[in-house]
């Protein structure tokens, strides 16, 4: 079941927080339309907070089917005991050749320049902010270097929303970049992040598009990175009755899921 509430607060992202705060719930677990954005006035005349709906699922009550009567009992007699054959020894079971299990390929540790590169920036970055992290470099089928942070404090390194981790990942392609005339492409992640945001990422699209075909209007999700727009674009780029497209600019750029009329 879907339900809704609106809030208001000083802006959008404030609106949101305090609708959050009064359903005990994620950012993720909701989704966001604004519908009226906050206006400071002239001196304080004039100002008006903003207002956001904020829609969220409650699962629906399931119904309890009544108890079937009881059977009654039936007294059972014994039947007289007949004499039987002696049984016949059991066939052999048939022989069934097992295929061998093919595992699939243990990921290429990645060596070389590059990779010293790339470990001697981040082990010094690390020390840098005083984290144990470690990184585990390894090499990808498209010529990428793929590095997974190993450590005790992950959580700091990935900061809200991933922005921390994203931020390391520019440093380190600039720092092993610079002054290189071909290009290598360093992909940094730590406790699988990557794939756990791109998850919740996808069934974000999808939950605002059954929305946006629903109720047959635009749903406008909150600011997020290329990389994050790219993943909702993707998810829905085969989803009929929909469209998307970003609008704003960085790093206040949001997707619009836009229904297709």
């Amino acid at each position: 079941m879907e339900k809704y509430i609106e809030v208001t607060g000083r802006s959008e992202e404030a609106a949101v927080a305090n609708g959050l705060a009064q359903l005990g719930l994620e950012r993720d677990d909701v989704s966001v339309e604004v519908l009226e954005r906050a206006k400071t006035g002239f001196l304080g005349i004039g100002s008006c907070p903003a207002r956001v709906k904020l829609t969220y699922q409650v699962p629906d009550e399931v119904e309890k089917e009544p108890a079937a009567p009881a059977a009654p009992v039936v007294e059972a007699k014994p039947e007289p005991v007949k004499e039987t054959a002696p049984a016949a020894a059991p066939a052999a079971a048939p022989v069934v050749k097992e295929e061998p299990v093919v595992s699939a390929a243990a990921p290429v540790a990645a060596t070389g320049d590059k990779a010293e590169r790339i470990e001697g920036f981040l082990v010094g970055l690390m020390e840098h902010l005083d984290n144990d992290a470690r990184p585990v470099i390894t090499m990808g089928e498209d010529g990428s270097y793929h590095v997974e942070l190993v450590g005790s404090d992950l959580g700091a390194l990935i900061g809200r929303r991933g922005e921390t981790l994203d931020a390391i990942q520019q440093l380190t392609n600039y720092s092993i970049n610079r002054g290189q005339s071909k290009r290598v492409r360093i992909h940094l992640d730590a406790e699988n992040y990557r794939a756990k945001r791109e998850e919740t990422l996808e069934r974000l699209a999808r939950k605002t598009a059954s929305k946006a075909v629903k109720y047959r209007r635009n749903m406008t999700l909150e600011p997020m990175n290329a990389y994050e727009r790219h993943v909702i674009h993707a998810a829905l780029q085969d989803v009929e009755g929909v469209t998307t497209y970003s609008t704003g600019t960085e790093p206040n750029r949001r997707v619009v899921v836009a229904f297709e009329r």
